[in-house]
């Protein structure tokens, strides 16, 4: 099973993306554990400077910007 994680401090970008997620597992039928990470210093571990970031299995595959719902689609189909 996937790993996602967003991170990002509950901004609104921060809560698109993570919406943004679960539209996409839902329309791919993938199950994953979809984790949103808003504290400041839990962020701080994955050495994270501009938010929101998509991981996926611990990898960052976006920063700093909104993923759209066919982009993650790509990602979690790779």
């Amino acid at each position: 099973m996937k790993q996602i994680k967003v991170l990002g401090p509950g901004c609104p970008k921060c809560k698109t993306t993570y919406n943004n997620v679960l539209e996409a597992l839902k329309q791919t039928g993938i199950h994953a554990e979809v984790t949103k990470i808003e504290d400041i210093e839990e962020m701080m571990k994955y050495n994270v400077l501009t938010t929101p970031v998509l991981m996926i299995d611990d990898v960052a595959k976006v920063k700093g910007r909104i993923a759209d719902i066919n982009e993650i689609k790509q990602l979690l189909l790779q």
